[in-house]
């Protein structure tokens, strides 16, 4: 994962992508509907809030297709935000800001009080649903009116426990029988960046801050839409969804 003296950014944000695509074939797909639904409320040149951004995979395929986007991605992660600096080093159009969600300051933190869009992925179960309501109250804060929060995400329906252990169970069935044609696992990807000369020691704060697992919560979505409203959203729903995720927007 290292070229020569300095760690290859790029290689690491491939091995992210490989990673996370394993568990969730589908990403592409949402991370789509969510750019799709930022150019319909913010048109082509945005100014993003990328929360949680981790390695900056939001913020990526924002650029890409927005050129003239601008983005802040906030995170805690210390490997992670050290493979987005890297890969984003020079970039005047992103800034990354070291920040604990829980905190209540941490919008203070930010370079600009207002956003078009607050968009965030896979990230949030961290939390709790108590942390969660708190975060979408200053959430709502940070998006301009006519702006749009856009949360992808594990959701589970407890209304269906049948139809949600049947995907469960098919889900981990297809995910042994798919090859991984080289892609780590959770485990294995973080044990790789804990070997890196560059990774290894904001690897090991990273564990130090999070363990090893989220001890959060996944609610409904149609808890998170109600919140949302409860928050100061005018609307909430979901845009997309597959068996056991969900992309939900909020207007603001």
């Amino acid at each position: 994962m290292t070229t020569g003296a300095e760690t290859d950014w790029q290689r690491w944000q491939r091995s992210w992508d490989r990673q996370q695509e394993w568990y969730m074939p589908d990403r592409e797909e949402r991370f789509r509907v969510m750019l799709d639904m930022v150019e319909a409320f913010a048109g082509p040149e945005p100014r993003v809030l990328d929360l949680a951004c981790g390695t900056g995979s939001i913020t990526a395929r924002l650029l890409a297709r927005f050129p003239r986007a601008t983005s802040t991605g906030v995170d805690l992660d210390p490997a992670l935000l050290t493979i987005a600096r890297g890969t984003f080093a020079g970039d005047e159009r992103v800034t990354f800001v070291e920040a604990d969600l829980k905190d209540p300051d941490w919008p203070a933190l930010l370079p600009h009080d207002t956003y078009d869009a607050v968009l965030t992925a896979t990230a949030l179960h961290w939390l709790r649903a108590e942390g969660l309501r708190t975060l979408y109250g200053r959430i709502a804060g940070l998006v301009r009116h006519g702006g749009v929060f856009l949360n992808a995400d594990h959701m589970t329906d407890d209304t269906t426990p049948r139809i949600n252990a049947a995907e469960s169970a098919q889900r981990h069935r297809r995910r042994d029988r798919v090859p991984k044609d080289g892609a780590l696992d959770w485990a294995g990807w973080w044990a790789r960046a804990a070997k890196d000369p560059v990774l290894a020691a904001p690897t090991a704060r990273r564990f130090e801050i999070y363990g090893d697992h989220a001890d959060g919560a996944t609610p409904s979505a149609a808890w998170h839409a109600r919140v949302l409203r409860e928050q100061g959203f005018e609307e909430a729903r979901a845009v997309w969804c597959s068996p056991s995720d969900t992309l939900l927007l909020a207007l603001r």
